[in-house]
């Protein structure tokens, strides 16, 4: 793994609750690659308990791995981009309600508001997608932001095709390369796999 040290990634949460404990895992390997992080929770994930954890347990985790406190409010986020406080930020997993957002321009949610903060600066945005209908309507959304600058993404791929023909997964393994590469402004490739 490349040596990210002294690079400050935020690690933004949103509430595709199946893939935490992947997304965790990969924020476990961007710390011991030297990388400092900030945690970022949207609101869902920063309260929803779900038969995957309890939603306090998950932030605790995260702040024990990136020794840092969460940061839950829009208020919060804001000051990331004009106070240059992150090198890149990755939302791992982002959802597909995330990604609309995110292709609209929208700003309502914690997540949303430090990805618009890091835009501002030009900073590399990393979409580890996970939605169940990324072959449906969420597709344009994906089109939208695979062509819009600064926007980066971990390879995808259908994760149960005979059951769910229109899901799309991130290959969450590929987490730190992608941001590797997306902080020299490069998509890894390829990209669906």
């Amino acid at each position: 793994m490349k040596d990210l040290s002294g690079k400050r990634i935020g690690f933004a949460v949103t509430g595709s609750f199946c893939t935490f404990e992947r997304a965790f895992q990969q924020a476990e390997l961007l710390k011991a690659a030297g990388a400092a992080l900030c945690p970022i929770f949207s609101e869902h994930a920063a309260s929803i308990d779900t038969r995957f954890g309890k939603a306090a347990d998950h932030i605790r985790r995260m702040e024990e791995i990136s020794e840092r406190r969460a940061i839950l409010t829009i208020s919060g986020a804001e000051p990331l981009g004009p106070k240059d406080m992150l090198d890149c930020i990755l939302v791992a997993p982002c959802t597909s309600n995330t990604l609309g957002k995110l292709s609209l321009g929208l700003v309502d949610t914690t997540v949303t508001m430090a990805v618009k903060s890091m835009l501002r600066n030009e900073k590399p945005v990393v979409l580890a997608l996970a939605t169940n209908d990324a072959l449906r309507v969420s597709m344009k959304n994906l089109g939208v932001l695979m062509n819009a600058k600064n926007y980066f993404f971990v390879p995808i791929g259908q994760d149960a095709p005979e059951k769910k023909p229109s899901s799309m997964v991130a290959h969450f393994e590929r987490i730190p390369e992608t941001v590797a590469a997306a902080l020299e402004h490069k998509q890894i490739q390829p990209l669906i796999v």
